[in-house]
């Protein structure tokens, strides 16, 4: 797994394209933001207040795929100012050239999420290093998905890439043809929550040894489908979607990065900054649900009379919960189906309340969420397929 962000490299607009139109329209073509309208209502208080102040508000769109919600924050919003982050080439050249449009407003930067605060430093307005607002679609992109021989999909003939960023680091195909059947059947289980993993693991070697290892997404496919009883062919929807999940988000370290740009990403918010994420399985959304839990709570034991300052809430919850799309939404956008919603604010400035970093659930004032000062155990939350409607 990687440890650290990828260098950034801001990009030129429509890089790698020498018809930026037809580049911009194929970006608007892919598909449709996953809630658009609610996370730029999320957003926007943040985003006013700056100009309210006389500030030029900055956003980053930590996520940035085909730059539809980007393009939506930038009609929006006249005054402002956003960065896009994606790790993908392709994707930063398409958006570039779809938010070519908005000239200097517009800034696209090709590193991982979790260099947010470096990006955030660099692009500031307020002197304090600090922006408006972060957003984060989580997941593979339509871009990734729909493309044919990206490997993301179970239902597209492909070889078995599955890189986000597709010039640097192991394939899919690379683990399965190394990993022995207990490395397979954990990532299975643990990214993927796949019942059978032993099963499917067993096979991918089975074959391996038997000179016919698994070269193709149909291949793989037609492994799990095999592997699985038959009873659950039968329900659930299609067999491998939890595999390729699982495969997904080993081969691009998705959890390990997405653990460290959450606080990162609450750290660079300047007080009244907004978070807004979207997440489309279970184990990305538990991240976010913990990181915002653990900004929203008193880290002041309980029964205490007066609550220290150091030890009061640093964020504010502005959805209850994980917010769904409605049927409407599914109806327009079927990608939408699986999204949770979760959004904050920032009321205590990061110099004074620090975001809690991974495994960091000690404090000062108490041990709240951890046993004997080991961190707890990752959560074993069943993972809904992920098919998103980012763009």
């Amino acid at each position: 797994m990687r440890e650290n962000a990828s260098p950034a490299v801001e990009t030129g607009v429509g890089a790698g394209f020498a018809d930026t139109s037809r580049a911009a329209e194929q970006a608007a073509g892919l598909h449709t933001p996953v809630l658009l309208g609610r996370c730029l209502d999320l957003l926007a208080p943040a985003l006013e207040e700056a100009v309210a102040h006389g500030r030029e508000p900055v956003m980053i769109d930590a996520t940035l795929g085909m730059g539809g919600h980007a393009e939506g924050a930038l009609s929006r919003f006249p005054e402002l100012t956003l960065v896009g982050i994606d790790r993908d080439p392709q994707a930063v050249a398409l958006a570039s050239a779809r938010l070519a449009r908005f000239g200097g407003r517009f800034h696209a930067v090709q590193t991982t999420y979790d260099a947010v605060a470096q990006v955030a430093a660099r692009f500031s307005t307020d002197g304090a290093g600090t922006v408006d607002a972060v957003l984060m679609d989580l997941g593979v992109s339509s871009l990734q998905l729909d493309e044919d021989g990206r490997g993301f999909s179970y239902s597209r003939p492909a070889p078995l890439d599955m890189r986000m960023d597709p010039t640097t680091g192991p394939r899919a195909q690379d683990l399965l043809d190394t990993w022995d059947a207990a490395q397979i059947t954990h990532v299975l289980r643990a990214y993927g929550e796949e019942r059978f993993a032993t099963r499917i693991a067993a096979e991918v070697v089975r074959r391996r040894q038997a000179g016919a290892p698994v070269r193709s997404t149909r291949d793989l496919s037609d492994l799990v489908r095999s592997a699985v009883p038959a009873a659950t062919r039968r329900t659930g929807g299609h067999p491998a979607k939890r595999t390729f999940q699982a495969l997904r988000v080993a081969v691009n370290a998705e959890l390990d990065v997405l653990q460290r740009a959450l606080p990162r990403a609450l750290d660079c918010l300047r007080v009244g900054g907004r978070l807004v994420v979207e997440s489309y399985q279970s184990l990305e959304d538990r991240l976010v649900k913990r990181a915002i839990a653990a900004g929203t709570t008193s880290r002041a034991p309980q029964g205490l009379p007066l609550v220290p300052q150091a030890a009061r809430p640093y964020l504010e919850a502005l959805t209850h919960g994980a917010e769904k799309a409605t049927q409407a939404e599914i109806d327009a956008n079927p990608r939408s189906a699986p999204v949770r919603l979760r959004a904050a604010v920032r009321t205590r400035p990061a110099c004074d309340a620090p975001a809690s970093q991974p495994g960091q659930e000690r404090c000062r004032y108490g041990d709240r969420g951890t046993q004997h000062g080991r961190r707890r155990p990752a959560a074993s939350a069943r993972s809904r397929s992920r098919h998103t409607g980012r763009s």
